[in-house]
């Protein structure tokens, strides 16, 4: 965990929310009529724990009562910004993690938006969530400070439908190699390092298809100009990606799934390195692991995070509590305490270390060395080379 400063910066300002709740028994089977929040004012402090529980207090005068069922990556949930929230506000929050956006998407489609509240979708499967009718629009009333979060973030088209908003946004980052630098020496530079041979059976990468999208910025066909095409692929191009794939297999020691698998891989001395997320970064330093992390001369992809409100939440009480107690600064400090994600709250950066804070970027800061993963049209074709690659045919 990163440590928290214990003076107050003279220059924090931060216009932290709150909401009033319409009822304070909500239940799931009857929909809250839809009401207009109010920020509540906090003297804040550099604690972020402690200004979370100042605020919950205020947020939640009295039990809301009821559950939320969430659809989550790891971390998302994590009990040291999501315990203070059950307590103060008395819903009991049951968490599922996802192991990939389609793995989302695939649920809900199967009837998983009428039993899950909240999700938290990255920049691919939001936009597939919304197109396909599994999430209702948010009463942007009812959280007053959405607007307090980063404007390039708010306004990224993915968590939108015309001018409608469905996505709260949360949190951002790429998709780095992840190496250990007491064997890695020098420091690679370039993803085309992975295949080397001397890498056989020493290697993870993630069991998904965003896997095919790092292959296929090896092979050059990542435009900057042009974003979609990564997710637009040719059969042409997608047939010299499997190629290209199935001469890395031979180095892959075993496909992740969860954050937790690949930094078993490493603590156990099985990999050397891999593509992974920031959050495995961080689990393998907090275990005093000596694990670098490096966005690759090819360019990486990345991923923007939302928390969507499913079509058939029903305790939206207790949701919109949920939404609005997640855009704060302090509750976005804590949650990249557990992630080392960057955060959609500038404010947050406030409550951070120097050198934490530093580390805190802009989506626009990224320019053309990541590309945000896009929902393409030939997902279902992608998918069934992964198959293959995995199968080895």
């Amino acid at each position: 965990m990163l440590p928290v400063r214990s003076t107050v910066r003279a220059a924090l300002l931060l216009s932290l929310g709150a909401m009033t709740l319409s009822a304070c028994g909500g239940d799931k089977a009857a929909p809250a009529a839809s009401t207009t929040a109010t920020k509540i004012s906090i003297q804040a402090t550099s604690d972020a724990r402690a200004d979370a529980a100042t605020y919950l207090a205020q947020l939640c005068p009295k039990p809301i009562g009821g559950e939320l069922n969430f659809m989550v990556w790891e971390g998302y949930t994590d009990t040291l910004f999501t315990k203070p929230f059950e307590t103060a506000c008395g819903v009991k929050v049951n968490a599922t993690y996802m192991g990939s956006s389609d793995d989302l998407v695939t649920k809900l489609r199967a009837g998983g938006s009428e039993t899950i509240d909240l999700v938290s979708p990255s920049s691919d499967a939001v936009t597939a969530i919304i197109e396909a009718g599994l999430a209702q629009p948010l009463d942007l009333k009812r959280i007053p400070s959405y607007g307090d979060l980063m404007s390039s973030f708010r306004d990224l088209k993915v968590a939108r439908k015309d001018s409608t908003v469905f996505g709260l946004p949360w949190a951002f980052g790429p998709n780095p190699m992840i190496y250990d630098t007491t064997k890695l020496k020098p420091a690679p530079t370039s993803w085309a390092e992975l295949w080397d041979k001397k890498y056989k059976g020493k290697l993870s990468l993630q069991d998904d298809i965003a896997t095919l999208y790092m292959v296929a910025q090896v092979l050059g066909m990542d435009d900057p100009a042009d974003p979609s095409k990564l997710y637009n692929l040719s059969d042409e191009d997608l047939a010299k990606v499997k190629a290209k794939m199935l001469e890395l297999k031979p180095n892959v020691r075993k496909y992740w799934v969860t954050a937790g698998d690949m930094t078993q891989l490493f603590q156990s001395g099985e990999i050397v390195a891999g593509e992974g997320w920031p959050l495995m970064t961080s689990q393998l330093r907090a275990a005093k692991f000596p694990a670098g992390e490096i966005i690759p001369s090819e360019g990486t992809t990345a991923w923007a995070d939302h928390w969507v409100l499913t079509k058939g939440a029903r305790n939206l009480d207790a949701a919109y509590a949920w939404l609005e107690y997640a855009a704060q600064p302090f509750t976005q400090k804590l949650m990249s305490d557990v992630t080392a994600y960057n955060v959609a709250n500038p404010a947050a950066k406030a409550y951070m270390t120097a050198d934490a804070s530093a580390l805190q970027k802009d989506i626009a800061d990224y320019g053309s060395k990541v590309n945000f993963w896009q929902w393409g049209s030939k997902r279902d074709k992608y998918q069934e080379i992964w198959n293959e690659v995995k199968a080895g045919k």
